[in-house]
């Protein structure tokens, strides 16, 4: 027996023998950690200020954690009002055009990734539409808030960056006002 065939039957019993070990473990019920789910790098659309579709395979990813204005809600600075929800929808565009993105998957409601994204120049996506004060955090319920996340928006908010400058609804405030039950919701 050549020195390559024992190679490959060496490699062929540790495989048989790993598969044997995981079926085993598995139905023992060994706990196995679930993975978080890594996107592999992607060209999007954005659809809205926080969510995003993969233009090859369709599929939407929501950022975690933060909300942003609807595409029709306005803020008023001073006695102007400016399109709160366009700036928003410009600055994630901006973000991701013409740039590779990846997620983090978190968990998936309503046909959509609620996730954790990057592009080539921003870590944190949602990070940084809060620090640019075109996001807000999520209220405190369903274990939304990243701590990080409420840090950077109180200092923007003592900044006087993006909505912080204006007066504007929360936009889960606006979207309850105006009777609507959009994809956008958190």
């Amino acid at each position: 027996m050549s020195h390559l065939h024992k190679i490959l039957l060496a490699a062929a019993l540790c495989f048989r023998g790993f598969a044997a070990f995981a079926e085993n473990a598995a139905a023992e019920g060994v706990y196995t950690p679930k993975a978080l789910t890594q996107s592999a790098p992607m060209r999007v659309e954005v659809v809205d200020g926080v969510t995003f579709r993969d233009i090859e395979t369709g599929l939407e990813f929501r950022l975690f954690g933060v909300d942003a204005c609807q595409r029709d809600q306005v803020a008023n600075l001073g006695r102007q009002p400016w399109q709160c929800g366009v700036a928003a929808i410009a600055w994630l565009t901006t973000a991701t055009l013409n740039k590779w993105v990846s997620c983090n998957a978190l968990r998936e409601k309503d046909g959509r990734r609620i996730a954790r994204c990057s592009s080539s120049e921003h870590a944190d996506l949602a990070g940084d539409m809060i620090k640019d004060g075109l996001a807000v955090c999520l209220p405190d319920s369903e274990d939304q808030r990243v701590r990080s996340y409420a840090q950077d928006q109180e200092q923007a908010r003592k900044a006087y960056k993006g909505l912080w400058s204006s007066q504007f609804a929360m936009p889960w405030d606006y979207r309850a006002k105006q009777g609507s039950s959009r994809k956008n919701d958190p």
